[in-house]
């Protein structure tokens, strides 16, 4: 039978229960850490407890059971610990930093999370022990209909249902090829050595979201089983999830872990455009009787130099991010790095300059010619804008070689 201490592995499946592939040899190991973070959940803890309890034992699981709890005032504790579990207190606050915790606290060679205001079914985790076993490194649990979980009457909120939910998850699918369909599922279940590869920072909601997309972006085996969710339990207060907050925070992580979306496809644009308006207006082309002429040129150089800082951006980002681990190794950043050597780099960035200051030179000298009186204010700025722009553009160029030599220098130390 289970116990937190017990040193007896159970290797048969009891009757009625789901069959699970045949664990490894666990005489002196404990398989399976049920982690559940916990702040004030004394209404639901104890029976999300005794099922996860139940569930071990009659599974023939070596297992433990863990509530990381996060400050709780409503006897929390002593419900789970009665149930079975090994309380772990967390002093610093948040749903990542209490999972951190626990996780950290737990000895299982697998590990499964999950909320305990009994939402999830902690005596049907025979899917997701089953995935681990036979090689996954993290089995996300998916409670939507459109990846054949289910839903009970008014377990999520509408909309979270129809928008957030969906929206948060086709975009991982689009950004960090994410194979799920439930990116905010709290239930899951993954490996030790995936889970320390990954070195989440997250101390709040977005732990979980952010397990996913490092996960998928470092290239481990995520899969994703369907589940039933259930309405929570509680009633005393309400859940701690808000869905503006949370919704915006979980923006903001994709945006940090993809500078691609963050800065190049903005900045890409912005170049492009432009460079249209410079391609318009140096001419002098007319569209639809607005002559484009001195104003066109100054909004294309605003676009240009907005989406030159924008790559450079990604560049020192992605440069930044893999040298702390954030971000896996890119070989296209790498060759793009030995190409960006500080030389020839700054030599283009010197001639950009020169020619730069050539054309504002011209300018100021042609205002000499006519004893810097007036002059036609179109036909200088055609000189004075793009000179303006490439004397700018050089001088960030220089700026952004510089720093990303000191990255590369941190990096190879």
């Amino acid at each position: 039978m289970y116990s937190s201490t017990s040193e007896q592995a159970m290797d048969v499946t009891s009757p009625g229960q789901t069959s699970l592939p045949r664990g490894p040899d666990l005489a002196s190991e404990i398989e399976l850490s049920i982690v559940m973070p916990c702040l004030n959940e004394a209404e639901t803890v104890g029976a999300c407890v005794g099922k996860a309890v139940a569930w071990l034992g009659s599974n023939g699981v070596k297992g433990e059971v863990i509530v990381a709890d996060n400050g709780s005032t409503d006897g929390s504790q002593q419900v789970a610990r009665a149930a079975g579990a090994r309380i772990v207190d967390i002093a610093p606050r948040g749903y990542g930093s209490a999972l951190m915790g626990g996780i950290a606290a737990s000895r299982g060679k697998f590990i499964i999370m999950g909320d305990a205001d009994g939402s999830y079914d902690f005596s049907d985790l025979g899917s997701f022990v089953s995935r681990l076993r036979t090689g996954a490194d993290l089995v996300q649990g998916c409670r939507l209909p459109s990846g054949g979980g289910r839903l009970m009457p008014g377990a999520m909120p509408k909309l979270h249902l129809w928008w957030g939910n969906p929206m948060f998850s086709a975009m991982g699918r689009l950004w960090f090829r994410a194979p799920i369909h439930d990116i905010y599922c709290g239930l899951r279940g993954f490996t030790r050595e995936c889970y320390d590869r990954l070195g989440l920072r997250s101390t709040g909601m977005a732990f979980a979201t952010e397990m996913i997309i490092k996960a998928s972006l470092f290239g481990k085996k995520v899969t994703e089983v369907p589940i039933v969710l259930y309405r929570d339990g509680r009633k005393s207060h309400k859940p701690h999830l808000k869905t503006f907050r949370d919704g915006w925070r979980t923006l903001h992580l994709f945006l940090m872990y993809s500078p691609r979306w963050l800065f190049v496809l903005p900045g890409s644009l912005l170049i492009a455009l432009g460079v249209i308006a410079y391609a318009l207006a140096l001419p002098g082309v007319s569209l639809s009787g607005a002559k484009l002429d001195a104003h066109t040129l100054l909004f294309g150089s605003l676009a240009i130099l907005c989406g030159f800082n924008s790559i450079w951006f990604a560049i020192m980002t992605k440069l930044f991010a893999a040298t702390e681990g954030m971000l896996p190794d890119d070989p296209l950043l790498n060759r793009l790095m030995k190409l960006i050597d500080s030389e020839k780099g700054l030599m283009a960035a010197f001639v950009g300059g020169l020619a730069g200051i050539g054309l504002l030179l011209v300018a100021i000298n042609r205002w000499r010619l006519v004893g810097f009186g007036n002059l036609d204010y179109a036909a200088e700025m055609r000189l004075v804008i793009p000179g303006a722009t490439l004397s700018a553009l050089s001088f960030q160029m220089i700026l952004a070689i510089f720093f990303i030599d000191i990255l590369k220098l941190h990096r190879k130390g």
